[in-house]
């Protein structure tokens, strides 16, 4: 997984950019920002998806992807599609939710800007050159006022400026991972991904290709960065993408060479990140490539997104962020395109228990509690909770999507939407 065509052969089918609703990727925390944000273009509705795709691959996607979500019954209605942006396969909103942003991962690669209009239509800003190759993510600070972009052909880290109306800038630093080594098997750094801490005042980039998480300072005043510290990884992991917990003092890293996650603490004074032990992804020997983890707005859960074995994992937090524990994994059935969602089946399992009881951890004394997909029994299950163990300790049964439109199945019709603009 070192090169951008490995890279589309793996994700091409899959959900490779991912789908972003109208809240912003990034943490709304504290943050001090020169001046306040100022809307620029018309902030999308709520439930708004946008869906990332290569353009250049057959089969592939024709630009940026736009569908509409229902929380009430879990549905995704297909809409238009976003054209003009060379394999947009990473997607960003700014904090006013007006303008969307996307990667141009190719050999020469860009950062483009569309404004978005209340009525559905869309308009092209223009693109700007990241000063690499094969750029794969993209975030805004929290401010509004810079564009942060990984390439991670070139193992690099971009920065522009985003004007008034949401047009970026040229480009106003370019700092390459030039050390440590790069990892085992890997033929030099490999960026994958740039966000802003909870805290505001740092950033903090994973590098696939060099086992490394880097922890910058932004100078706001000119957009450039200073590195502060950097965290390394056990040779070989390949850290991909890191999430924090809402607590801001932890952290979750996918590895997706080394088939782990590591729990990290952060210190939001100084932007230390400090790796802990990897832990598995409950996929089995060899690596299924996880993405990246999404944790729960009450930080209770986290789950996780397994790429190549087609599943999510999902772990129960404990002691409020610093462990992870009992996981749960849910895999989707291989289906062909245009299978009937009312024929799509997920298999859950989960690891081994000590007693014949099924029990999930929880708290720092790790008692055991009656086991749930949805969390303990005091929590109100969701209507047609799909995932749920029906055939004893360590097995769980089948039943089809189709019976089941809960939320907790959205990267299913996602998916669906993607095999149909693909077709």
């Amino acid at each position: 997984m070192t090169t951008p065509t490995s890279r589309r052969t793996l994700l091409g089918a899959l959900l490779a950019g991912g789908a972003l609703a109208a809240a912003p990727t990034l943490p709304r925390a504290v943050h001090p920002s020169r001046a306040p944000l100022t809307p620029h273009g018309a902030p999308v509705k709520a439930g708004s998806l946008f869906l990332g795709t290569y353009t250049s691959t057959t089969p592939g996607g024709t630009g940026i992807g736009v569908a509409s979500y229902d929380p009430e019954d879990g549905t995704i209605a297909a809409g238009t599609v976003v054209t003009g942006v060379e394999n947009p396969s990473y997607l960003a909103l700014h904090p006013t939710g007006g303008t969307l942003y996307a990667v141009d991962e190719q050999e020469q690669g860009g950062v483009t800007a569309v404004a978005l209009a209340a009525d559905g239509t869309f308009r092209v800003l223009g693109t700007r050159g990241t000063g690499g190759a094969g750029p794969c993510h993209l975030s805004v600070h929290p401010g509004g006022q810079w564009l942060f972009s990984a390439n991670y052909t070139s193992g690099s880290i971009a920065v522009h400026p985003v004007a008034a109306d949401g047009s970026l800038g040229e480009r106003t630093d370019l700092v390459a991972h030039t050390t440590p080594a790069p990892g085992p098997g890997q033929d030099g750094p490999h960026a994958h991904q740039i966000i802003t801490a909870p805290d505001g005042g740092h950033l903090l980039a994973a590098d696939l290709g060099n086992d490394t998480v880097y922890t910058y300072r932004l100078d706001e005043e000119h957009g450039t960065l200073e590195q502060l510290s950097y965290a390394a990884l056990r040779p070989g992991a390949g850290p991909r993408h890191l999430t924090f917990h809402p607590g801001g003092r932890h952290a979750y890293l996918a590895c997706e060479l080394d088939n782990t996650v590591v729990v990290c603490g952060y210190d939001p004074a100084t932007g230390v990140l400090t790796p802990g032990s990897p832990q598995p992804t409950g996929t089995g020997s060899g690596t299924s490539y996880p993405a990246q983890l999404l944790v729960t707005a009450d930080g209770r859960f986290a789950y996780l997104a397994n790429r190549g074995h087609n599943s999510l994992t999902r772990y129960a937090v404990e002691d409020g962020g610093p462990r992870c524990g009992c996981w749960t994994r849910c895999r989707w059935a291989a289906t062909s395109p245009g299978t009937s969602p009312s024929r799509r089946t997920v298999r859950c399992s989960s690891p081994p228990t000590r007693s014949p009881a099924r029990s999930r951890c929880s708290g720092s004394t790790r008692r055991a509690v009656p086991w749930s997909p949805w969390g303990p029994p005091s929590r109100p299950r969701p209507r047609s909770a799909c995932c749920r163990c029906s055939a004893g300790p360590g097995r769980c049964g089948a039943r089809p999507l189709g019976s089941c439109p809960s939320r907790g199945f959205l990267l299913d019709a996602v998916r669906r939407i993607m095999e149909e603009q693909c077709a």
